[in-house]
């Protein structure tokens, strides 16, 4: 070791003493206690344009939603807190996230979430009415932490949701959902991906609503015939556990992906006529165009 070596060495030690003199726990590494960090939460346009909304911690517990006028600076909290206890309860939803409706008087919130690969994208999600405060939870008949990329259709009336590889439509007044997808098992996967796309192409949310709010196109991926890849998961629990998932490496079978429609009321898929081998393309983007079907 030269005279440099030593040196970097010894100053790597006096600007952390704290480390050289303690050493961390288990709980501290993976509970976050170690390295504190702070950072500010997603922000959202509002629709007249120079303001913004976001999450903030409320002192008492659970998050306000709050907005800024760009400029101005000037602070207002939208939802508050204590419009986020779950009805009959003390409990407050923890907000991961949200979004509003086009009229701005109701919020979808994202809590309760899950890990799928390495991002959250599985939860629970709720609808506030900002007016009458009423605050309910969507699929609720479904398992807890199940759903997927919940967004309201452009009339506000309805909320789409994925849960167990398939596509439901719920009504907002009443709760009723209408099923729209029935085939979604362990390898066929509607309105989301493989993890290849998400890997390759940062795809995740698999569905689209129309303009009009009558239909819904999404990406279907058949991973029959796929390599299964597994991965031993040493963090999460006290024990290890085998994650399987198809991954197809380099010159094996692909899924089978293809993009269709369906009426947002429910009925058959229309398949989009694609050229060539399903399983030899790839549909990065798909979309409807903006004032039409």
């Amino acid at each position: 070791m030269n005279t440099k070596s030593i040196f970097l060495v010894l100053c790597c030690l006096t600007a952390f003493p704290s480390y050289a003199q303690h050493v961390p726990t288990l709980e501290e590494v993976v509970n976050g206690g170690l390295i504190v960090t702070k950072g500010e939460s997603r922000v959202n346009w509002l629709s007249e344009g120079n303001s913004y909304s976001k999450k903030e911690k409320n002192p008492a517990g659970g998050y306000d939603i709050v907005s800024y006028t760009a400029g101005k600076n000037k602070r207002e909290v939208l939802i508050s807190a204590s419009m986020f206890v779950k009805p009959g309860t003390s409990d407050t939803l923890s907000v991961r996230s949200f979004s509003f409706d086009t009229s701005h008087k109701q919020v979808l919130v994202y809590t309760n979430t899950r890990r799928v690969w390495r991002y959250d994208t599985r939860g629970d999600y709720w609808v506030l009415n900002m007016e009458t405060g009423k605050l309910r939870q969507l699929g609720a008949q479904l398992p807890e932490s199940s759903l997927m990329f919940a967004k309201f259709s452009p009339d506000g009336t309805r909320v789409a949701y994925v849960s167990g590889n398939n596509i439901y439509v719920e009504y907002v007044s009443d709760g009723k959902v209408v099923q729209l997808t029935r085939d979604g098992s362990n390898t066929i996967v509607n309105g989301t991906f493989d993890w290849v796309y998400e890997e390759e192409f940062s795809c995740r949310d698999g569905f689209r609503w129309s303009p009009d709010g009558k239909y819904i196109a999404y990406w279907q991926s058949d991973t029959e015939g796929t390599g299964w890849f597994d991965i031993i998961n040493n963090v999460d629990s006290l024990y290890p556990k085998i994650l399987r998932f198809p991954y197809p490496k380099a010159g094996t079978t692909n899924s089978a992906v293809k993009v269709g429609y369906v009426a947002a009321s429910g009925g058959e898929t229309t398949w989009i006529d694609l050229p060539g081998d399903p399983r030899q393309n790839y549909i990065m983007r798909m979309d409807f165009i903006p004032e039409s079907n």
